[in-house]
């Protein structure tokens, strides 16, 4: 009997995925540079891009991705998306990973999104929609969240910590039609919330009034001294220090030598400090002054902040020590769209990678020791040779 029910699940849970549109997609998953990539020629020195797997993998073909090859260079290559993607009214999602192979001490890891331009003049002051991902320099560590509003660069007010050991790690960035977004690293979400309220993007929507000012009688002490309150008559009479009763002088102190000894002083017990009278509530006390606000002319809603028009993704970066491997790329509308990518590209390999690079750091531990071992042994028969040849030149004089 067919269970209509299951049928209808089935065909809802398969909707947002069927309406979904993938702007981009990328693996790397051939030998070659993917010829949509392009190099950019806004500098002569730029650092070479290379495709790799590198030194460990869970898979040979699935985890080759886009490398930086050379130490201490600038790197800036894009490519086109499919098409232009205006998130007007719609999801926005660029998903990513990075494996620091190198350990990195210094460099960016982050990727662009941008709007159509000219690819060969990419550059620094290329404009964009978006730079999202890791960037690390020595003990500072963080996600870049930056959204580009009016011309001007708005880096997100959070500190988001990324991935920074050698293994691969996904960032995901999301923003929503309703001013929301979410950051997410290998999966889980690391900060979400107002686009408004995580990133200065407008001017404060109330001022303090420039014609406004606190009142020149206005009283501010909430306590002020109590004037039936006096001093005890004797109160000066009691020095801060004394003489110390216990201190003897030395026997071996001489008047003529040393001059007159005198004995040291000591903080006084009975000493109450200076006096001051007790306090009492300010009956002409009005509270903290508050300055005034007004609607700041400035300020204008704007309900569109998250949309763009985007037609590139682009690596602009820094990197002191090369060796950072990009990959997996997918600028889509539908976080469950990336989340399935993920699965297959991510999520399916990252034990495997694990595996691989701890068989690795084994081998590299075994080969240290082997080498240590035989300089061990190398500088023990120099030490030997040398000492032989010191005997018969001592015999040779003999």
């Amino acid at each position: 009997m067919v269970n209509f029910a299951t049928i209808a699940s089935t065909l809802l849970a398969a909707l947002p995925l069927a309406s979904a549109t993938v702007y981009f997609q990328e693996t790397f998953a051939g030998d070659k540079l993917p010829a949509r990539w392009v190099q950019s020629e806004s500098k002569d020195d730029y650092g070479k891009f290379k495709v790799t797997a590198g030194k460990f993998f869970a898979d040979s073909k699935a985890s080759r991705g886009l490398q930086t090859s050379q130490d201490a260079k600038f790197y800036a290559m894009s490519a086109p998306l499919d098409k232009e993607f205006d998130n007007k009214g719609k999801d926005l999602v660029l998903q990513f990973t990075a494996k620091f192979e190198q350990n990195i001490d210094c460099g960016g890891g982050y990727i662009k999104l941008l709007p159509k331009f000219e690819a060969k003049t990419f550059n620094g002051d290329t404009p964009y929609s978006i730079m999202f991902g890791p960037d690390i320099c020595g003990y500072d560590k963080k996600i870049h969240a930056i959204i580009t509003y009016k011309g001007k660069n708005h880096l997100i007010k959070k500190t988001i910590t990324p991935g920074s050991d050698q293994l691969t790690h996904q960032y995901t960035f999301v923003l929503h039609p309703d001013q929301t977004y979410s950051i997410l690293l290998d999966g889980e979400t690391k900060e979400s919330g107002s686009i408004l309220e995580s990133w200065d993007l407008l001017p404060p929507k109330k001022i303090k009034d420039p014609n406004a000012s606190k009142p020149s009688d206005w009283v501010d002490e909430a306590e002020i001294s109590d004037p039936t309150d006096k001093k005890p008559a004797n109160w000066d009479d009691i020095p801060a220090t004394i003489v110390d009763p216990d201190a003897e002088k030395p026997e071996d102190w001489d008047d003529e030598m040393d001059g007159e000894w005198e004995a040291p002083k000591i903080s006084n017990p009975e000493y109450k400090g200076e006096w001051v009278a007790n306090k009492i509530p300010n009956p002409a006390y009005k509270g903290a002054w508050v300055h005034p606000e007004i609607d700041n002319p400035e300020f204008k809603e704007d309900a569109e902040i998250y949309a763009f028009k985007n037609g590139h993704v682009g690596f602009d970066l820094w990197q002191v020590k090369s060796g950072t491997i990009f990959d997996n790329i997918i600028v889509t509308d539908s976080l469950d769209e990336a989340k399935e990518f993920a699965k297959k590209t991510f999520d399916d390999l990252k034990n495997a990678e694990k595996e691989a690079k701890d068989k690795l750091d084994e081998k590299e531990k075994k080969e240290a020791e082997e080498k240590e071992k035989a300089e061990k042994k190398d500088d023990a028969k120099s030490a030997d040779a040398e000492e032989v040849s010191a005997d018969e030149d001592e015999h040779a004089e003999l």
